[in-house]
């Protein structure tokens, strides 16, 4: 029996061994449970400060923490990030084991008690969480109540559909739509819906639109619904898309729209082309409007290399046939006189010199 139980233990050892190195990396991205918020205090006034810690949450994520007003725990922030004091919020990071811990300013929201600190992710995967807070000498006052007739709940995710297109490179503005399934979980129908579509742009609050969908859910039925989402003119960078109704926000999606290249482009071959254009311009009009004789003297300093040279003089008039030779004329041609030759004089005799030369 002792050599059965030894034999066991030896082959479970590695086992467990092997178990225990893999249990890290087989751990799941976010923490074990729910996420969850705590609070060093359950009221505080304007101007303290209170300690918040979670655990629970995805690792390596960036929260963000407001006191928020018209709210509890059950039923969310009524008015979204609109009843929230967004200027005093706090963003904190989670460790590797989904924990954090931080100090948030106490302040007033806009909106009256109930309150709560809400706690929410913002890149990633979307999580919040609630926790009972009670500014004290704020304002309290009962939330709207709940409609009796139908409610809808987001059953999927939601999702943005469409593409940019070219005039969205040169600026036009991003279109998508977003498209999610709802259920009806009330006991009457639901007879054409009013959504609000929001859009925000960093930790700006977000932009509401009305978006109307024409159509019944009936009680225990599903849709999909599908509404469209437009930005302005050249929107670029992260925005969220936050879906609302009834005052409560049900969903909120990422978008990330690109930067619209094409319009710089454009400035810069506006940057280029226009001052050759006016260059151009220029140049022709300094041509049609300056004085011809400018012009002339203009165009002779243009040729360094060509010099001016003087008219040669006419060449000497012919007289005769007979050319005469430049160092004397016919009347003093010594071979003319002495013995009517035309060649040159030349000596007959060495020591008899020539006779009859005047």
């Amino acid at each position: 029996m002792k050599r059965g139980l030894s034999a066991l233990v030896a082959v479970l050892a590695p086992v467990a061994a092997l178990a225990l190195v893999l249990a890290p990396l087989a751990a799941p991205a976010w923490g074990v449970g729910k996420p969850a918020v705590e609070l060093s205090a359950s009221q505080a006034g304007t101007g303290g400060s209170i300690t918040v810690s979670g655990s629970g949450w995805r690792a390596k994520t960036l929260l963000m923490i407001l006191v928020c007003g018209q709210a509890t725990p059950s039923r969310g922030v009524i008015g979204g990030t609109n009843s929230c004091a967004n200027a005093d919020g706090r963003a904190v990071t989670t460790d590797a084991r989904g924990h954090f811990k931080g100090k948030l300013p106490v302040a007033e929201p806009p909106a009256p008690c109930p309150c709560v600190v809400h706690v929410a992710t913002v890149t990633g995967a979307g999580a919040t969480a609630d926790a009972v807070f009670q500014v004290a000498g704020h304002a309290v006052r009962p939330l709207p109540a709940e409609p009796a007739a139908g409610r809808l709940s987001v059953l999927t995710d939601t999702r943005l559909d469409g593409s940019s297109g070219l005039l969205t490179w040169f600026g036009a503005p991003p279109r998508r739509t977003l498209v999610f399934t709802v259920g009806n979980v009330g006991s009457s129908p639901v007879r054409d819906p009013v959504f609000r579509v929001g859009t925000s742009h960093g930790v700006f609050a977000p932009q509401w639109d009305e978006r109307q969908w024409h159509g019944t859910v009936a009680p225990g039925r599903k849709a999909e619904i599908r509404l469209p989402v437009e930005l302005t003119a050249g929107a670029h960078g992260d925005y969220t898309v936050s879906l609302d109704y009834g005052g409560k926000v049900l969903a909120e999606q990422p978008w990330g729209v690109g930067r619209p290249w094409g319009v710089t482009v454009f400035w810069v071959l506006a940057c280029l082309v226009v001052p050759t254009a006016v260059f151009r311009v220029g140049m022709a009009v300094v041509d049609r409007v300056r004085p011809r004789g400018a012009a002339v003297r203009h165009r002779g300093l243009r040729l360094p290399g060509v010099a001016l040279r003087p008219p040669e003089p006419p060449a000497p008039a012919r007289t005769g046939t007979t050319s005469a030779l430049p160092w004397f004329t016919p009347d003093t041609d010594p071979g003319t006189a002495a013995s009517g030759r035309l060649s040159a004089p030349h000596e007959d005799s060495p020591a008899t010199p020539t006779k009859g030369t005047t």
